[in-house]
């Protein structure tokens, strides 16, 4: 039920981020979804890959640090209180949201968006225990290619 993303420290400075970019392009890995975050000296990248363990491999060899996180993809309501509704039964039982973003994708007046929480594994406890879908990385890959 988790999906696997890439993190990777770039240097706040022009071109950085291209670096990764056309690595991942000539693989011919396509980027699904991505966030960057950014401080003063440097930036974090963080990518959604179909093949997440290709794309790792490749990015060390090139001498990238690249860490793994595990996100999870939920689908939201896409009217005001969609996203509090997910949030409260998380809230309500100590989990923290550490940061999210969004897939490009909507389906049936849904959204899907990513989340990191401190626990991953009791956050999709407290999900299912809500009747709060889910959507696995077959399926979110599913959507995301057609």
């Amino acid at each position: 039920m988790k999906i696997k993303q890439l993190s990777l420290f770039l240097e706040n400075k022009p071109g950085a981020l291209g670096d990764p970019v056309k690595i991942l392009a000539r693989a011919k890995i396509n980027i699904l979804t991505l966030s960057i975050a950014d401080a003063r000296q440097f930036g974090v990248l963080r990518i959604i890959v179909h093949d997440w363990e290709a794309a790792k491999q490749l990015l060390e060899k090139k001498g990238m640090l690249v860490k793994v996180t595990d996100m999870v993809a939920i689908e939201v309501a896409d009217h005001p209180g969609g996203l509090a509704e997910i949030l409260d039964p998380l809230e309500r039982a100590g989990i923290n949201l550490e940061y999210m973003y969004a897939f490009t994708l909507k389906r049936e007046s849904k959204g899907v968006l990513l989340f990191r929480f401190d626990d991953p594994d009791r956050a999709v406890e407290v999900l299912q225990k809500h009747k709060i879908n889910i959507v696995d990385s077959a399926e979110l890959f599913k959507r995301l290619t057609g």
